[in-house]
């Protein structure tokens, strides 16, 4: 699973026909489905002040506008979906296992990666700044900037991050994870619920040279895994649980889960485009609430303490003001596991 596709790494590359069984008409290009996510997300780039039911309708119209045919979840007899029903279509496993049929078909043939989810430099700030709290946090510190932080890798360094390990929750083609190799994160695992995606992330990171990150297939929101990491990075994987037609309830689901695979001192560090950081820290609020609430948090209820506690976000994405407020395009924000 991975998150709404900004702009794509090689945007001039052509698809090749999805390998499924169903005809060319009935699937859009990889290509027009990049350009109807673009659409949407130039339409909620001022997000921050964009309503769910908007951000919805958004994405409704700009993947109604390449015509895009539902196929085996969304079957029906109309001869176009209507809006509720392609806007909740980024949250279903047959939408992404499509999508990694194309990109493994042209990784196979042309050696493409694929796309980068969120951009090449959303990637790479999202791993250099990781790497920086990290350190922090290494070294007894819980910062409220780490922004300024060097990036450049010392031998200290390096061994701090190699005590941390590291899981993905919907890696997609795992380019994330090698990003965090060349920081100096050496415990690497990336899952997804896409048995295509884990095919394509082990094959671009054995062709670079990363074959010790490990894949599996295995979804977030019913999780099989039973280790408990101390670094687990979100980037699109709310975002896209978040477009099911229950998402709300997948949601409540996802943050779960996810209390369980981070470790207690561990971070998690979420990066969306469909949630400002302040909504994300409202959510992790909630979660905090009802889990104390509801007694499944024997220590922190003793305690009245949080499962979660905001650390820091990014500060250096563009900003945009609109509406009196100010948004940015992307958010990614860190979280303590109390």
């Amino acid at each position: 699973m991975a998150g709404i596709r900004l702009q794509p790494e090689d945007s001039d590359v052509s698809q090749q026909p999805r390998a499924v069984a169903v005809s060319a008409s009935d699937l859009v290009s990889d290509d027009d489905r990049s350009v109807a996510a673009d659409s949407w997300s130039i339409k909620s780039e001022y997000g921050s002040t964009l309503d769910d039911d908007q951000r919805h309708a958004d994405a409704a119209e700009a993947l109604s506008n390449v015509n895009l045919r539902a196929a085996s979840d969304y079957s029906s007899d109309k001869d176009e979906p209507d809006s509720e029903t392609v806007s909740s279509m980024l949250g279903f496993q047959s939408y992404w296992d499509a999508a990694y049929t194309d990109e493994l078909t042209n990784f196979r043939e042309h050696g493409h990666a694929g796309e980068v989810w969120f951009g090449v430099d959303v990637m790479e700030v999202v791993a250099s700044w990781t790497k920086a709290l990290c350190i922090d946090i290494s070294q007894g510190r819980i910062p409220n900037h780490v922004d300024d932080l060097k990036a450049g890798a010392s031998e200290q360094d390096n061994k701090l991050l190699s005590s941390w390990s590291v899981l993905d929750i919907g890696t997609g083609n795992g380019l994330l994870l090698q990003e965090l190799a060349k920081q100096g994160f050496s415990d690497l695992t990336g899952t997804d619920y896409s048995e295509l995606a884990i095919n394509l992330a082990q094959s671009l990171a054995i062709r670079d040279g990363f074959s010790d990150i490990k894949f599996l297939v295995d979804d977030v929101l019913e999780t099989k895994m039973e280790q408990e990491f101390q670094l687990v990075m979100d980037k699109g994987t709310l975002d896209a649980i978040g477009l099911h037609p229950d998402g709300p309830v997948k949601r409540m689901m996802y943050w779960d889960s996810v209390s369980r695979l981070v470790a207690p001192g561990g971070l998690l560090v979420i990066t969306s485009c469909n949630n400002t950081k302040d909504e994300l820290i409202q959510e992790v609020e909630s979660f905090n609430r009802r889990k104390i609430a509801t007694g499944q948090e024997l220590e922190a209820a003793k305690n009245e303490g949080p499962v979660f506690q905001y650390v820091s976000h990014v500060r250096t994405y563009p900003t945009f003001m609109f509406g009196g407020s100010v948004g940015s395009r992307v958010a990614t924000v860190a979280f303590l596991r109390k």
